[in-house]
């Protein structure tokens, strides 16, 4: 029994030796919000494979911590900060092949780099797609400004895995008892597939691939709601000439939901074969002990179980 987890974080060792050292990294210093690093961020690959074999995960699809989108940046420093990332999780891949893939991180406010980034990390760098917020600078992906991105995604065959960075539902009311995170993070990737089913993206670009992190939000849920609003609204229906629920198998989700009810009904609404493991290591909102947690699992067959754990993601990935 494998496991590939598509959902595990770095900070990069880059910024934590100059952070250490009381030095400026692309402007980034000891004072800067990145600079609260969880402990087990320092590990060493060899401390970070020793937790993976407690936990049983064979493989990590490594992504650098969504503190460093920069999409608030000079594009050029955005760029700096992509390109250091990216080339050490890179290193990661090559010193320990059979246990890290790599995801890109990407200067998305400047769409020709994000697109030239992208293609070094793939065609060069062996990474397996990008991990990218679920919106740049307040712009939703149906904007028309990003179709070149996915087009180029789709060439490459790149998966792109979505991730919050600082939530969209922020309001006053939302900033207490970690809400921004527990409840804010779903809605965005609720927004993020609508944005992506009622813009059209997804007919645009037929092969495009996209990951959905934390089971794609609330997305599921509410999306006889979505198809009600598509049924009756003329605005609603502009891009599309199908629900949007027709869109759902177009998308991959991890299985991270902390709920087993939860997980059942993301499984019986998209199908077992767009499910794959997400951990969201090392972060506090981790699954403590993803391996067991799916086995234990008493709503889930086994087959459902080995296809979520490693068989989709082996396919999907090529690991």
């Amino acid at each position: 029994m494998r496991a590939i987890d598509i959902h595990a974080h770095q900070e990069p060792q880059c910024f934590q030796r100059a952070v250490r050292a009381g030095q400026s990294w692309h402007g980034l210093t000891a004072e800067s919000d990145e600079a609260d690093i969880d402990p087990m961020e320092m590990w060493t690959p060899e401390q970070r494979i020793a937790d993976m074999d407690s936990l049983g995960v064979d493989v990590q699809v490594v992504s650098t911590s969504s503190a460093f989108y920069m999409y608030d940046r000079a594009p050029d420093t955005a760029l700096a900060i992509a390109r250091d990332c990216n080339d050490e999780v890179h290193q990661l891949t090559m010193d320990h092949p059979e246990r890290f893939k790599g995801f890109a991180t990407l200067p998305m406010q400047d769409i020709p780099a994000a697109i030239a980034e992208l293609d070094r990390a793939v065609s060069q760098l062996g990474m397996v797609g990008a991990m990218i917020d679920d919106k740049v600078n307040e712009k939703t992906y149906d904007d028309p400004a990003f179709l070149p991105f996915w087009q180029a995604a789709e060439q490459l065959g790149a998966l792109i895995f979505i991730h919050q960075g600082d939530p969209t539902v922020v309001e006053a009311r939302t900033e207490s008892w970690h809400l921004p995170n527990t409840i804010g993070n779903l809605a965005d990737r609720a927004i993020t597939f609508a944005s992506f089913a009622y813009g059209g993206v997804l007919d645009q670009c037929p092969d495009l691939k996209v990951c959905l992190a934390h089971g794609g939000g609330y997305t599921c849920f509410g999306i006889g709601r979505m198809d009600r609003g598509w049924q009756v609204r003329a605005e609603a229906r502009a891009n599309i000439s199908q629900p949007p629920s027709a869109y759902l198998r177009r998308f991959y989700y991890d299985c991270l939901t902390h709920s087993e009810p939860a997980l059942r009904m993301l499984i019986d609404t998209v199908g077992a074969d767009r499910v794959v493991l997400g951990t969201d290591w090392p972060a506090n909102m981790r699954i403590d002990w993803p391996v067991s947690w799916v086995l234990g699992l008493s709503s889930l067959t086994q087959a459902e179980k080995e296809a979520i754990l490693w068989k989709n993601l082996e396919s999907l990935l090529g690991i």
